[in-house]
């Protein structure tokens, strides 16, 4: 099982108000792929939750050609990367139902101990996930631009935001996003995402939030003493 493979049928739960794809549910379909495949591939919580061992995802990006709409019928295709010493790479591609690319996307997850809250080497716990070589690869994620100018607000993890691993999930920040863009950005095409996650925001841990329009990308960024995350949204000029 080399390359995953699951099709969906668009609900209106999946959608916003334009009926396309909702940002933060395209990247909740893509964090449950790579979970579904490391499980198929013998990598599961068996080797990794169960032993204390935490999936996270430091880097992702997505290009889109076209997002889908409610009650479109599309196929997620996701396929592992050559491991890098401490990231997975892993590779998507979204098909409509005559196999055209709507989007692609590329992601670098990595291993996180449990306790004391920092990335493990996985050859040291026996987690391994070799590269699907019959598959051409996805350009990696690029970072995301931060965003040095803009409005300032403090924002607060509701319990609603925190996942399994004890943190505010990666696709609720696509939420945050949205939330707080201008409507007229927002009613663009879509055609790049980029994220970086480098620290944690925890149940109730206030987060200094920065955001603002600049030459047709939202730009949002997150620190808490520290760098947290960073967040590009590139829109049709």
């Amino acid at each position: 099982m080399s390359v995953y493979e699951k099709s969906y049928r668009l609900l209106s739960s999946d959608v916003d108000a334009d009926q396309r794809l909702r940002l933060s549910r395209l990247f909740t379909f893509l964090q449950e792929a790579s979970i579904a495949h490391t499980t198929a591939l013998g990598m599961g919580r068996e080797k990794t939750l169960d032993k204390g061992l935490l999936w996270i995802v430091t880097l992702q990006q997505v290009k889109v050609d076209r997002l889908p709409v409610y009650d479109e019928d599309v196929k997620l295709l996701s396929w592992p990367g050559e491991t890098m010493h401490l990231y997975f790479p892993r590779y998507y591609r979204m098909e409509d139902r005559e196999g055209r690319t709507l989007l692609t996307g590329s992601a670098l997850w990595a291993l996180m101990d449990r306790e004391s809250r920092k990335m493990v080497f996985p050859e040291d716990h026996g987690v391994r996930i070799d590269g699907e070589k019959g598959e051409r690869p996805l350009p990696l994620a690029a970072a995301p631009k931060p965003a040095r100018e803009g409005i300032r607000e403090e924002f607060t993890v509701p319990y609603s935001y925190v996942d399994l691993n004890g943190h505010m999930n990666n696709t609720r920040y696509l939420d945050l996003a949205e939330d707080r863009m201008p409507a007229d950005l927002r009613a663009r095409p879509i055609r790049e995402v980029r994220a970086e996650f480098s620290g944690e925001a925890k149940l109730g841990e206030a987060v200094t939030l920065t955001y603002g329009v600049q030459g047709g990308a939202f730009l949002l960024s997150g620190d808490r003493e520290r760098k947290l995350f960073r967040l590009n949204l590139l829109y049709e000029d």
